[in-house]
């Protein structure tokens, strides 16, 4: 798995050998980061359900000034920090999303990728208060587009069993 473009174009990032995280396709991630390009630049991010936080480094490459990553595996989280080692900008919160706690409207931007095998819209609405007005919200998910309060769909596409769907607060 590589950063796909940016300033770190190529880097190579570490993926645990288990089922805990589910990164995603070269494919769904290009389109992603297409959808969200408007939206970069010096944004202050959330990866949340980081993973190896290929979102958030892709982000930052990308333009974006900040990345906050949320990882609640211990052995996931190691993995995050090799990947992050010698990128600036970056914060590691160790925890569920769902105890995750921020001053409100913080972020321009939250890219969320969570587990399908367990996807709840509540942790989506817990993460909506974090966002600044008129912020963006991007979501992978499976099936229909989820609706979230205080949120403008922009965009959704579907790829195979999955959805990227783009919001505004």
């Amino acid at each position: 798995m590589q950063v796909i473009s940016g300033i770190y174009k190529g880097k190579n990032l570490k993926s645990p050998q288990s089922d805990k995280t589910h990164p995603m396709g070269s494919r769904e991630k290009l389109a992603l980061f297409n959808m969200l390009l408007p939206y970069l630049e010096n944004a202050v991010v959330l990866d949340a359900f980081a993973g190896t936080g290929a979102l958030g480094i892709e982000a930052l490459s990308r333009g974006a000034s900040t990345a906050t990553f949320i990882e609640k595996d211990h052995k996931v989280t190691k993995i995050l920090r090799e990947n992050l080692a010698n990128i600036d900008g970056v914060t590691i919160i160790e925890k569920s999303v769902a105890t995750f706690e921020a001053k409100p409207a913080t972020f321009d931007l939250i890219i969320a990728d969570p587990p399908y095998d367990h996807f709840e819209p509540e942790l989506i609405d817990h993460l909506v208060v974090f966002l600044k007005p008129d912020g963006i919200l991007a979501l992978s998910h499976p099936g229909e587009t989820p609706e979230f309060d205080g949120l403008t769909l922009l965009k959704s596409r579907n790829y195979a069993s999955a959805a990227i769907s783009i919001y505004q607060k």
